[in-house]
């Protein structure tokens, strides 16, 4: 897959890229020039497929667990399948970890309690929410892929670059 250079070395690039592809899935708008949002784009909805395809795949595990007194207790736990650990794990490799922030209205327990077994937030939303919407959005349409937007905004001031929004769909 050949990329754009965008007048940048490699390092810089891809830890641009990085950055916004982690800034546009989690907030879900992002305000950028035409040539990096169409590289943005590309890279966003590789993941979103990917969350698509994995979204439901879990296995119900049992376990048996001998606790301190000596009994056994049988516990079900629901488990990853291995396609989508392999999937989240690329999705850690590259997105950036962004924290989750306290809402206005909850106190710091009801917060700690919240993200409390949430190490990769972005990647939990992308397979809580985008997966199962978009899975959804492609049963009804029958189509699969545009889950993002691109609007013109017009030349930047500075030095006439083409400005444009992306936004999910």
């Amino acid at each position: 897959m050949a990329q754009r250079k965008m007048g940048r070395p490699a390092d810089q690039r891809k830890a641009l890229l990085r950055n916004q592809v982690s800034y546009f899935l989690w907030y879900g708008k992002l305000d950028t020039t035409l040539e990096r949002a169409k590289e943005v784009r590309k890279i966003a909805e590789k993941y979103i497929t990917m969350a698509i395809d994995e979204c439901d795949n879990t296995v119900e595990v049992t376990k048996e667990i001998n606790n301190e007194k000596g009994q056994t207790i049988t516990a079900t736990f629901t488990n990853d399948a291995p396609s989508k650990l392999a999937a989240r794990r690329a999705m850690m490799a590259f997105l950036y970890r962004i924290p989750d922030v306290q809402k206005a209205d909850e106190d710091k327990a009801e917060y700690r309690d919240r993200t409390k077994g949430v190490k990769h937030p972005l990647v939990e939303k992308i397979f809580r929410e985008y997966g199962p919407k978009y899975k959804k959005r492609a049963e009804e349409k029958g189509q699969k892929g545009g889950y993002t937007r691109i609007i013109r905004k017009g030349p930047r001031k500075g030095d006439g670059a083409d400005m444009v929004t992306l936004e999910l769909v």
